[in-house]
């Protein structure tokens, strides 16, 4: 059964709202905007009635919040007013409504409406899982082409991206970085992993494949595939309908190698002028480097790479997620033992 959140400061319009919609929905209701704002982070309605006028926050300001979360932007909002003019039509309209409804509401028109939009909603959704789907093949196949170069490196982008997600999903349970963190951002983050070293394809197979330690020369040439792999990025999406993840797959390709104390590269970035999902991604990226067999040096034990992870805390990675890859260590075990090492 479908949920449908009612937004009113008036509690006798949320009484007979709540009447001509319980038998089919499963209805929620708010006094205000700010305790709407917390339902739907507890459990994103499948669409909102919303009153335009209320104190504190009105309509206006509580659409606007919902459509800078990316958890909740899809959710169809229609706008209750007891006052019909054009202009709050088109305003609401422009900042992301999708109808609008004067009071008092008639039960048919309401209910009719709410069911347009429903299936609306549901259509577009399953549109943007088609587009998810075909979009995260064409991902799978660009990182193994560039995995396909370096014959010791298979799988690394698939386990990559699963360390991402690990990670995430733990700082979202420890409550860090709450501001920037939520399933939907980890998810996101995860997607994106796998692009982290596209920018390896413009490198030299005499330097991707030297069987030795790189010279100052060779490294100078082999950091340019994070600003690369970024420049390279942004050029395919902008041809391309945006999605979500787009942003932080540019931001780790190009960020992945900076270190907290800000002696990576390719800017010197330091703390948290990194972006959070390329702090993430360098522990997921070195930690497989450690347990992965290369060209130049043999796979290290589990536990000898989780105490090089550890040592590194407030150095190479941010401590919050050292913390976090802590107390996931057993799950970084498991993925890495269910992945086929070369």
């Amino acid at each position: 059964m479908k949920n449908i959140l009612v937004v009113d400061d008036n509690l006798v319009t949320l009484q007979q709202i709540n009447a001509m919609l319980e038998e089919d929905y499963e209805v929620s209701l708010a006094k205000s905007g700010s305790q709407a704002l917390l339902i739907c982070y507890q459990i994103a309605p499948d669409l909102i009635l919303l009153d335009i006028d209320m104190p504190d926050m009105d309509g206006f300001e509580t659409l606007t919040m919902l459509k800078k979360n990316m958890a909740l932007r899809h959710i169809p909002v229609i706008f209750l007013t007891a006052a019909h003019n054009t202009e709050s039509e088109v305003k609401a309209l422009k900042n992301g409504a999708v109808d609008f409804i004067t009071k008092p509401v008639d039960k048919e028109i309401l209910q009719h409406r709410i069911d347009v939009h429903l299936n609306l909603s549901s259509y577009n959704r399953q549109l943007e899982n088609q587009v998810r789907v075909l979009e995260d093949s064409i991902i799978a196949s660009f990182s193994d082409m560039i995995e396909y170069r370096d014959e010791c490196t298979g799988g690394h982008v698939t386990r990559t991206a699963s360390y991402v997600e690990i990670l995430g999903a733990e700082l979202l349970k420890r409550g860090h970085y709450s501001e920037e963190l939520n399933e939907f951002t980890v998810d996101m983050m995860a997607r994106a992993a796998p692009l982290h070293d596209v920018g390896k394809i413009t490198v030299s197979d005499v330097i991707l494949l030297k069987p030795s330690l790189l010279n100052d020369e060779e490294f100078t040439i082999m950091k340019t595939h994070t600003t690369v792999g970024a420049d390279l990025l942004r050029n395919i999406f902008s041809k391309v309908p945006t999605q979500s993840y787009h942003e932080f797959a540019i931001l780790i390709a190009e960020s992945h190698h900076e270190r907290w104390d800000g002696k990576g590269y390719p800017k010197g970035l330091k703390t948290t002028q990194i972006p959070l999902c390329a702090r993430i991604m360098s522990i997921a990226d070195v930690f497989d480097a450690l347990v992965d067999i290369r060209v130049y040096k043999r796979p290290m034990d589990h536990k000898d790479a989780c105490r090089v992870i550890m040592s590194e805390r407030e150095h190479m990675f941010d401590p919050l997620v050292v913390d976090a890859f802590s107390g996931v260590t057993d799950k970084f075990q498991e993925v890495s033992s269910h992945h086929f090492f070369p």
